[in-house]
């Protein structure tokens, strides 16, 4: 994998003495992250051998992580040719948007009708992400910002006691955390996300499963028509 960061000895150090399956989720981290960070480029092939040898590992475990990466949409499994990166249009993010906008309402409704210790705790963990995105941003690192913002998109879901709506926006999120990270340079300074995820966030502690689902649906409304016309302005191809 001549295009990519993920070194065999960076992996080799987290491989050795795991299990099979721990194996694959090893390599879907790892090749995962570097999709998303475009430090695996799209259109980038290889064949599953050329990665389990640049992995340190077995054929087997890769080929499971290459499964769970073409379910989510971040690869094309190619017959005896090995695996494509694929790119997304902008008429592919306006579907995925569709998912999160439905979804992300229904598990901010549902975080809302927690009760007890369940949801103080996701209310303090959502505050202090909220809190690092402001700080990041502040700090102008907007790497930073964008590791805090995922996080608590994926805490919101998970936390919402329904796993049905982890598991589906799990073939989606990863795709919008992908062209929000590839586009930060292109958008305005995002000062306006936290000021969002605050509402959302009031609206559960307020155990509003209206207000929390409306605000977490408006929230991803407005990114979408942020990112939709950057998009369609550049060779979203690339991304």
């Amino acid at each position: 994998m001549t295009t990519s960061p993920v070194l065999a000895s960076d992996v080799a150090a987290d491989t050795r003495a795991q299990p099979e399956q721990g194996l694959a989720d090893t390599a879907y981290r790892f090749l995962r992250k570097a999709i998303l960070t475009n430090e695996i480029p799209v259109g980038y092939q290889a064949t599953e051998v050329e990665i389990a040898a640049r992995l340190n590992m077995s054929r087997t475990p890769v080929h499971e992580a290459m499964a769970r990466l073409q379910e989510e949409g971040f690869v094309q499994i190619l017959p005896r040719r090995g695996i494509l990166v694929k790119g997304l249009t902008p008429a592919d993010l306006l579907e995925i948007y569709d998912i999160l906008i439905g979804l992300e309402g229904a598990a901010a409704e549902r975080l809302a009708l927690q009760s007890g210790d369940a949801i103080a705790e996701a209310v303090t963990v959502l505050e202090d992400l909220t809190a690092d995105m402001e700080s990041a941003l502040a700090a102008g690192d907007l790497n930073a910002w964008a590791d805090a913002d995922e996080a608590f998109h994926d805490t919101l879901v998970a936390r919402c006691g329904n796993g049905r709506i982890r598991r589906l926006l799990a073939t989606v999120s990863g795709q919008s955390h992908r062209a929000r990270r590839l586009t930060l340079n292109m958008r305005p300074i995002p000062s306006q996300s936290a000021v969002e995820h605050r509402q959302i966030v009031a609206a559960i502690a307020a155990a509003d499963s209206a207000a929390a689902g409306q605000a977490a649906r408006t929230h991803r409304r407005c990114a979408r028509d942020q990112l939709v016309p950057i998009l369609r302005r550049v060779n979203f191809a690339a991304l």
